[in-house]
């Protein structure tokens, strides 16, 4: 599988081969602390060669506030034409619950605006009727220190909406648990998890909609470009999607492939393989 992966010194080697490049954010443009100099200025001046970007990312909130979060981090619109999220594919799922109790699991004021105009009330799990998960309660918690709480959702049958399906990500120098790896945790132990962000089709299907809708006329997936750092999320929704991937290894995969040392092809080639994605190439930070 070595050949499928050519040598490559930034997007600027694979853009004529795209209209559009549907990228992940977190751990590819900035690490929940600061963003990414390079990939900023990659994903601009992919966007002044006529290239469209969306950004999707499985942060468990509406795109909206998203946007001004990036602003914050000096990610400007020059980046990107539209955005996707986790959060804006969950709501649907929370909207079957109107006017009944839901149980929430993450930060408990950040996520807000997940709710906003959907008339869920937030209860406790002895009487909520579903569980949604943004994230874990603290950056410091793992998912088994949930186990206990856990065991009193399944045994009151509750499903659980994870709004984020990511296992684990880079924050500053820190790797961290979200909220896929709480649903992880629950479908383990025989718990109904629904999720709705990548992998999974429908938040592909947004963002392929938004991605035409910014260049004026239908795309062919063949010249659609994913952009991601895992395997997971990104590389099996890319490959569900029928979509290449450029894989970036410097984040939460930086470790054991040795992304800013001497990566090994093939070892980078074996990880990605199960998820049968298509790899147009890898890089240890997204630059031009």
């Amino acid at each position: 599988m070595t050949a499928s992966l050519p040598s490559i010194s930034g997007l600027s080697d694979l853009a004529s081969r795209y209209d559009a490049v549907l990228s992940d954010v977190w751990g590819v443009v900035h690490n929940g602390v600061s963003a990414f100099p390079s990939a900023v200025d990659a994903l601009t001046q992919y966007r002044n060669k006529g290239g469209k970007v969306v950004f999707i990312t499985n942060a468990p909130r509406p795109s909206g506030p998203l946007v001004a979060m990036l602003d914050r981090l000096g990610i400007t619109p020059a980046a990107y034409d539209a955005i996707v999220s986790s959060g804006d594919a969950t709501r649907a799922m929370i909207a079957k619950y109107r006017g009944k109790p839901i149980h929430h699991v993450g930060p408990p004021t950040e996520d807000d605006s997940l709710y906003e105009g959907l008339d869920v009330r937030r209860a406790s799990a002895e009487e909520a009727e579903a569980i949604v998960v943004t994230d874990l309660d603290t950056d410091d918690d793992t998912p088994e220190m949930y186990r206990e709480r856990a065991k009193l959702w399944l045994s009151r049958k509750l499903p659980m909406i994870c709004a984020n399906p990511d296992r684990v990500v880079e924050h500053g120098e820190k790797i961290i648990y979200c909220g896929g790896a709480l649903g992880d945790l629950y479908a383990a132990m025989g718990g109904m998890v629904l999720m709705a962000g990548k992998p999974y089709q429908p938040i592909y299907e947004e963002a392929f909609r938004l991605a035409e809708e910014a260049a004026g006329r239908p795309l062919d997936k063949s010249r659609v470009l994913a952009i991601g750092d895992s395997v997971r999320t990104d590389a099996t929704g890319a490959a569900q999607f029928g979509i290449d991937l450029l894989f970036v290894t410097g984040s939460i995969h930086a470790a054991e492939l040795d992304a800013f040392g001497k990566p090994d092809p093939q070892a980078i080639a074996d990880l990605v393989a199960p998820s049968r994605a298509h790899l147009a190439g890898f890089l240890p930070r997204l630059s031009w």
